[in-house]
């Protein structure tokens, strides 16, 4: 065994300690860490370019209110701060659903919320300072595929990042 110790040291032992090779793993690390950044940023430049659309850029989030009250006010004041280009208020949505072990059922109202997807966390926070429910619904979708002008109109409705 020790023949075998002879012809193939800990590789810690041989390579890491030069100096050069510490550089090229750090530059490897570092470009493996901002790919999804890297990836991103490619992206949004070939949208620009080629004026294409870049699939995920908008999304429509949901959010249930228990009257339309309670809607109207969150969806005007989603407007109010720009959060969203639009907001849809579907009225009369039947749930049922599981709460604290039983089965409930309610007539809800519905919102349809079209914003920037980098809006989404933002738009959250809001909605659980400001809903009543205990624990609000809200997710949201990617938009995949669109009017182009109708997303161009979406994009300009937002607040910049």
């Amino acid at each position: 065994m020790d023949w075998l110790a002879q012809r193939w040291p800990p590789l810690a032992a041989q390579s890491c300690l030069r100096p050069g090779c510490l550089f090229w793993l750090l530059v490897a690390m570092a470009f493996l860490l901002s790919y999804p950044m890297l990836r991103t940023i490619s992206l949004q430049l070939h949208s620009a370019v080629t004026g294409s659309y870049l699939s995920g850029t908008h999304s429509v989030a949901f959010v249930n209110c228990p009257n339309e009250q309670i809607a109207r006010d969150i969806a005007r004041t989603i407007l109010d701060k720009k959060l969203a280009a639009c907001v849809n208020i579907l009225p009369r949505a039947s749930s049922l659903y599981f709460w604290k072990g039983e089965i409930e059922e309610a007539t809800e109202i519905l919102l349809l919320v079209k914003t920037k997807t980098s809006k989404i966390h933002e738009l959250s926070n809001y909605i659980r300072s400001v809903h009543p429910f205990e624990i609000p619904e809200l997710f949201s979708l990617p938009i995949d595929q669109g009017n182009p002008v109708y997303l161009k109109w979406i994009e300009e409705g937002v607040a910049e990042d």
